[in-house]
């Protein structure tokens, strides 16, 4: 993408060298290019675009979103919060078209939920027996951008409570043929009873990750597994659980417990050096544009907020297979008026946004 030369002075994180630089064809250059430039930032922290690790595009409150035109709104909210940088994960339509614009957030998609018959959302995902799990895999593999989501875990209604969807066999044979295939794999849990089987499968990223007792924890850190905690959507538990109170109560009990824990879960697992992302379940429930509320619901969890900024930021486009503010980079970038590691409240008013080398806030 061609456009205007720009010139930008500010403090770069995170080598934090106040210093010059260029967007040149849409790429960022520290050598002063010939010709004029457009000065769009002078002064202040720089920072590379916020990361939502963990969004629909494409799904709404109201359901599925196959129109385009509202695809590209949702993702919109997102690019005007900062959020430069989305993980799709999992959508039962086809998004693309928000990949197709200059001016939108980069895309990563998940494909399709991958789940087990009758035990996930009516409708959001590809519904399989444990024999399929492989194929199906190398299906959604080809449909993605790098990714694959599996439904791990959901309530059993026989049971009455959350459990595992696929056996352990079959999450490692799934598993071990994404990454043959060169493809990561982020795994939907709950609860505590997937997570073994996940964990020992070598599964890249786990969403919600609310089981996450002190030993899984400590298993999850040797085996180097992510959490993407969506803490906004995990605020939803309790009225999840009131939904279920009558037919299920071992359910709406668990998912009670699993909420009043959460919070001290997801700061033991950072403390035990667990990469830990800001994603927001954005686009079922819940509506687009809120990475910024999942930064302060992080640092809420006890999690240091320079850790969490970082994460939320150049960490998470480096753990996505993206360049940070380096030399030929792509430029899409923020810029805050003061530090947003020291104060948060500069991530509410960034003072400029380039996606693609081009201003769009």
């Amino acid at each position: 993408m061609s456009g205007p030369v720009l010139h930008l002075r500010g403090v770069f994180l995170p080598d934090e060298t106040d210093r010059d630089a260029w967007v040149v064809d849409g790429r960022l250059t520290f050598e002063r290019p010939a010709g004029e430039a457009e000065t769009v930032v002078s002064g202040g922290w720089i920072t590379p675009g916020l990361v939502d690790a963990h969004c629909h595009v494409g799904l709404s409150p109201t359901g599925h979103v196959d129109d385009p035109d509202e695809q590209a709104r949702q993702a919109a909210t997102d690019r005007d919060a900062g959020a430069l940088l989305l993980r799709d994960a999992g959508s039962p339509v086809d998004n693309r078209s928000v990949q197709a614009r200059d001016d939108l957030p980069r895309l990563i998609r998940a494909g399709r939920h991958i789940a087990r018959t009758k035990r996930y959302i009516r409708h959001l995902g590809i519904e399989i027996e444990p024999d399929q799990l492989v194929s199906e895999i190398e299906r959604q593999a080809a449909a993605g951008d790098g990714w694959v989501k599996l439904a791990a875990d959901w309530i059993d209604r026989d049971l009455g409570d959350l459990a595992p969807t696929f056996p352990d066999d079959a999450l490692a044979a799934g598993v071990a043929r994404a990454h043959e295939l060169g493809v990561r794999v982020a795994a939907h849990v709950f609860g505590e009873d997937a997570l073994p089987g996940l964990i020992a499968a070598g599964i890249d990223s786990i969403e919600h990750g609310t089981g996450l007792t002190d030993d899984l924890i400590a298993a999850a850190a040797a085996a180097g597994c992510a959490v993407v905690p969506t803490l906004v959507n995990i605020d939803n538990f309790p009225q999840i659980a009131l939904g279920g109170e009558h037919r299920f109560p071992i359910y709406a009990a668990h998912m009670r417990a699993l909420f009043a824990t959460s919070r001290e879960r997801i700061r033991r697992a950072h403390e035990a050096g667990i990469a830990v992302y800001t994603g927001t379940d954005a686009g079922g429930s819940l509506p687009h544009g809120l990475v910024r509320s999942e930064v302060l619901a992080l640092v809420g969890a006890g999690i240091p907020q320079a850790e969490v900024v970082a994460n939320a930021s150049w960490r998470g486009r480096e753990w996505l297979g993206l360049d940070g503010l380096v030399e030929g980079a792509p430029a899409d970038l923020v810029a805050y008026d003061t530090d947003p590691r020291a104060d948060l409240a500069a991530l509410m008013t960034p003072r400029r946004i380039v996606l693609r080398g081009a201003v769009v806030g």
